[in-house]
């Protein structure tokens, strides 16, 4: 797949999976996220390599994240979407969002599936919204699983 990358004042978003820090998305995810809290460095590693990422940086630091696991034809799943909190508030994530939500690998998609309990209102703006038939919906979740 075609790396993109889009440069804005000092910072960067790029898709090329060599850039990605991932002992630095391994911290945020396992310490910091709330959604996946001690989740082993090995299974960020194997969820980086099956993914399309979207790593956002600042002078070469990284800041942000995203991750998208798609056919790239019918249906993606958007996930471990953050900013680093120092870094918030100056739409930064909208950015982050725009790069994702704008990939040509990611156009003319039937669904997108997002779980979030933060940011509703950032995700409403791209188009997502609350499960109309949630009676439809079905999960398997384990919660336990990094304990």
């Amino acid at each position: 797949m075609e790396i993109i990358e889009q440069t804005f004042s000092e910072y960067l978003i790029t898709t090329d999976r060599s850039k990605m820090d991932v002992a630095a998305i391994h911290d945020f995810l396992s310490k910091h996220s709330g959604w996946s809290d001690n989740i082993p460095l090995e299974r960020v590693k194997i969820s980086i390599e099956n993914s399309l990422n979207f790593g956002l940086f600042h002078k070469g630091t990284q800041i942000g994240f995203a991750r998208v696991i798609s056919d790239f034809s019918t249906i993606a799943y958007l996930g471990d979407i953050y900013v680093l909190e120092e870094y918030r508030g100056k739409g930064l994530s909208k950015k982050l969002m725009d790069a994702v939500m704008n990939h040509p690998n990611l156009q003319g998609l039937r669904r997108w599936i997002l779980l979030t309990l933060t940011a509703d209102w950032l995700y409403e703006k791209y188009g997502f919204a609350k499960l109309p038939k949630p009676e439809i919906y079905m999960e398997r979740y384990n919660p336990a699983v990094y304990d």
